[in-house]
């Protein structure tokens, strides 16, 4: 199965998953949702990014964009393992609600995991896996396990504000650091390696049940990440390690002030000098567990947009050239025919177009965003989305179907309605639906559209197949708080939720 076949499939991050827990994992609850994709005749489950969240619990600014998040290691194989004890508080069980816990989730993974570390000092089986983890994974994990350390050490202070010898890595501290701290360091090591054989395994269980797995790149790294303090060379920083512009994007539909994202920016030069291995390295490593990568952000990969660090919005930036060609040139040469999703949404420039079809990467149509009235827009049309591309419902940043066709949200401002109302009344004629139609029944018919489309590949985000309102919406761009929360109830994923889809999947030709 590639994304030049005709499939579809189910957008859910792993934290959503229905379980024991305040939130999802990798573990039991994971392979079971597999077994729902492919009886659902499905054949492709994405993800967001898997790394440790970060500002806001937000999965696309991380601490690093190489490692696995601590809270989807699976307790359940911890203890089918001899790790953990069935009888250990970890697995008090929690209650089951529409919304995860991440606090209570984190503090109960982070105990749990600090026995099983104790424990599985003494098991020779672990240490023999364990050992040769490390060793493959070397150049990335020992920057990160002693940038985790030293966080401990500091209080989870900012790297950029720890005492200057740790901050700017200087030698003789760095072995130190590795001298008296090599417990810490081993135990961040422990917690990778249990993420890397979580996800390893529910590589198989997906491949052996005919499901590929596709993951989510963000574009950038956060500035208090081990990547940036391990790579200080590769982003535009000044003397002091600050960054003298920040990402973002300007004003667009999500947002009026456009979206102020505050990562460091690349420093394309260096990472030209040293043949862009840093990209080489992090889709390399990804590529080993998912079949196909969405890149984030893929109009960064042809222009950047530079805000000033301290403005208060993304109102006020500008645009600057990347190499992007040299880039993917030097991604293929490496890893091969991958598949990349390039993620081309916003304002996609002649020079974003050219870039992604040199390449001929299938970008990807949103049919929530097909629906503008007029002649100017005929060509976003859901009719005239590219075969050789990715079509969504939504996407994670979008309302919910339901919560699309309810009506605006409350805090929307009257242009913003007066767009929206335009919008709906298109999409309603376009679906043939009447002015009367329920927000359920419409976002049905949009679910259909999707698995009608002449898309290659298409993805419909879980809530949309459920028909959940916008009290399910994933992620509101712009808005710093109170996301990633969304989470399944244990009876959502039922049989006649499968049939159904199965049908659809059928019908339109999307069933292996």
């Amino acid at each position: 199965m590639s994304l030049r076949d005709r499939s579809a499939g189910i957008l859910l991050h792993p934290t959503s998953l229905a379980g024991p827990f305040e939130a999802g994992d990798l573990g039991p609850a994971a392979h079971r949702f597999v077994d729902f994709v492919a009886s659902a005749g499905l054949s492709w489950w994405q993800v967001l990014p898997l790394c440790p969240a970060g500002a806001g619990r937000s999965p696309y600014s991380s601490s690093s964009v190489f490692a696995g998040s601590p809270d989807l290691v699976s307790l359940e194989r911890l203890r089918d393992d001899g790790l953990l004890d069935e009888g250990d508080e970890s697995f008090a069980p929690a209650v089951a609600s529409r919304h995860a816990d991440f606090d209570t989730n984190e503090g109960r993974r982070s105990r749990a995991l600090r026995v099983a570390f104790e424990r599985a000092k003494t098991s020779t089986s672990e240490r023999e896996g364990f050992d040769d983890f490390c060793r493959r994974n070397d150049f990335w994990l020992d920057s990160f396990a002693c940038f985790s350390a030293l966080k401990q050490l500091h209080g989870q202070r900012a790297f950029f504000d720890w005492p200057r010898e740790h901050k700017l890595r200087e030698s003789s501290a760095m072995r130190e650091i590795e001298a008296t701290h090599a417990d810490e360091i081993g135990f961040h090591k422990f917690v990778q390696h249990r993420f890397a054989t979580d996800l390893d395994a529910l590589v198989r269980h997906a491949h052996s049940r005919g499901v590929r797995l596709m993951g989510d790149a963000p574009i950038y790294v956060a500035h208090d990440s081990a990547d940036v303090w391990a790579n200080p060379e590769l982003f535009q920083l000044d003397e002091n390690g600050d960054p003298s512009a920040v990402a973002g994007v300007p004003p667009d539909a999500f947002s009026d002030e456009g979206q102020l994202w505050g990562n460091p920016l690349y420093d394309w030069d260096a990472l030209a000098k040293f043949g862009y291995g840093f990209w080489v390295a992090r889709l390399g490593q990804m590529l080993k567990s998912f079949d196909a990568v969405r890149l984030d952000h893929f109009i960064g990969f042809s222009r950047y947009y530079a805000i000033p660090r301290g403005e208060k919005s993304a109102k006020n930036g500008s645009f600057h050239t990347v190499p992007g060609r040299a880039l993917f040139e030097a991604i293929f040469r490496a890893l091969g025919p991958v598949e990349l999703i390039a993620e081309d949404l916003g304002v996609v420039t002649d020079e974003v177009r050219a870039l992604r079809d040199h390449f001929r990467l299938p970008g990807m149509s949103v049919l929530q965003f097909s629906f503008s009235p007029g002649k100017h827009a005929e060509a976003s049309r859901p009719h005239r989305h590219a075969v050789h591309s990715v079509a969504y419902t939504g996407t994670h940043d979008n309302d919910t179907a339901v919560g699309w066709f309810s009506g605006p949200p409350d805090d929307a401002s009257s242009d913003a309605r007066t767009h929206y109302e335009a919008e709906r009344r298109f999409a309603l004629g376009y679906l043939g639906l009447p002015e009367s139609s329920a927000p359920a029944a419409c976002a049905r018919e949009l679910v259909r559209a999707t698995f009608r489309s002449q898309c290659e590949t298409i993805i419909v985000p879980i809530q949309d197949l459920l028909g959940l309102g916008r009290e399910a919406r994933m992620n509101r761009p712009g808005v710093a708080m109170g996301n990633w929360s969304f989470r399944l109830l244990p009876a959502d994923l039922d049989d006649t939720l499968a049939r159904s889809t199965r049908d659809l999947a059928e019908l339109y030709g999307r069933a292996p």
